[in-house]
């Protein structure tokens, strides 16, 4: 398995861009589904979870194309089937999302539990329950779970927390299940109006998405139609910690500024020089930096994505700030990895970390737990000096597109090991 190696310990500088968002064009991938014309996608991340996304979809008889990178051509003008890869499908979350097209399509839709990211507990009985108020039935088996269309109808569905990606599961469907439905208490983030937007676009009937209850008038057909992916907000805020973390000139263009106003804020608390225009964020050479508390929240608060590679500015920072991960419990879990670098962490709960800093780090061989962390793990190996090997570099590949070249445009001294 691949690995990477990186000597870190050097600020960096130049300009970074900005990809296309991995939580968009996901959604974006099961929404072609709901129509037989094809949608086409600009702006689409080269990252592993498309891929397992695109070859589940092409499992059930949809045809994609690949022209040229960043770009894909859906067209599920037919469904040879409802079942869902058995070896495919649990490795990616986003899977759940595909259940809303195969049922209005064709009837009945077969689904193994879904996988995703090692970060604590993300059940399913949210979507089961959201599709079950539309009048799908479920009948759960083993390992898998068995969804059929029965009667389905427009409904009220009351979120008892936020779920971004039940949110868009159940907007998805509800666009061709006829009559009304009313979705209270749902994710914000700026994906979600994103596929409000485009579905509408294509004929749908959605209005409030961004506020936290969406109205959905089902209709009988969707169209065909074209996007270009949203810049991945995650992805800017990472390179920011990334720039204040290793002291360094960086330009990160191609991004929304507006959809990251609380990091940008707690950039600002910790003393982070920086500037921000309409599509960029300029960080600049920071020093005194101070500790500041941060609590992750559901968009517009602080995003729980982006807790990983803060967490490692903390460690640059001078005084005590505690993290408070409040979304998934077993997301603190990489701290020991920050602590074998030299970090001074303590973890007092599943929840709850206390980072006391600022602390040198050291190079050391490191293994990436899931997505988020693998980013922070790299972030710390180039804050410190030595050398740091990443083991298990897959899982930062399934969010980030060609990570170590961009970096290594920025002066960052970081090569894979296949």
């Amino acid at each position: 398995m691949a690995r990477f190696e990186i000597h870190g310990g050097k600020p960096l500088s130049g300009e970074i861009r900005v990809s296309g968002a991995k939580n968009a064009a996901l959604k974006f991938l099961a929404a072609a589904l709901l129509t037989e014309e094809e949608v086409r996608l600009r702006n689409v991340p080269e990252i592993e979870d498309i891929k397992r996304m695109v070859e589940i979809i092409r499992e059930l008889g949809v045809q994609v194309d690949h022209p040229e990178p960043h770009q894909y051509n859906i067209r599920a003008a037919s469904l040879k089937t409802s079942v869902l890869s058995r070896e495919l499908a649990p490795k990616i979350r986003p899977s759940m999302l595909l259940i809303g097209p195969l049922l209005v399509r064709t009837g009945s839709a077969t689904l193994p539990h879904p996988g995703g990211c090692a970060i604590g507990r993300r059940p399913t009985d949210l979507f089961v329950h959201g599709f079950r108020k539309l009048g799908a039935t479920v009948e759960e088996g083993v390992d898998e779970r068995i969804f059929r269309a029965g009667t389905l109808r427009g409904g009220r569905f009351v979120f008892p927390t936020p779920s971004v990606t039940a949110t868009e599961a159940l907007m998805i469907m509800a666009v061709r299940t006829s009559g009304r439905t009313e979705l209270v208490n749902v994710a914000m983030e700026p994906e979600i109006p994103a596929l409000a937007e485009f579905l509408n676009s294509c004929g749908a009937k959605i209005t409030g998405g961004g506020t936290p209850i969406i109205i959905i008038e089902g209709v009988d057909r969707i169209r065909g139609g074209e996007i270009s992916i949203m810049p991945d907000r995650i992805e800017a805020g990472s390179f920011a910690a990334l720039a204040a973390a290793t002291k360094s000139d960086l330009w990160i263009r191609g991004c929304n500024p507006k959809h990251l106003e609380v990091p940008l804020l707690m950039l600002e608390k910790i003393g982070v020089k920086f500037e921000v225009a309409s599509d960029s964020i300029h960080v600049m050479p920071s020093d005194d930096l101070e500790a500041m508390n941060i609590t992750t929240h559901e968009y517009p608060g602080f995003p729980t994505d982006l807790q990983a590679p803060f967490t490692v500015l903390l460690t640059q920072a001078k005084g005590v700030a505690l993290v408070h991960e409040t979304i998934f419990e077993g997301r603190l879990f990489y701290i020991e990895h920050l602590n074998k670098m030299g970090a001074k962490i303590v973890l007092s709960d599943q929840h709850r970390a206390v980072v006391e800093g600022p602390t040198p780090l050291r190079g050391s061989t490191l293994e990436s737990p899931d997505i988020r962390a693998g980013l922070a793990l790299v972030i710390a190996a180039l804050a410190a000096k030595g050398k740091s090997t990443i083991n298990n570099v897959y899982q930062i590949d399934r969010g980030y597109e060609r990570i170590e070249e961009r970096l290594r445009a920025i002066s960052a001294d970081i090569r894979r090991i296949e």
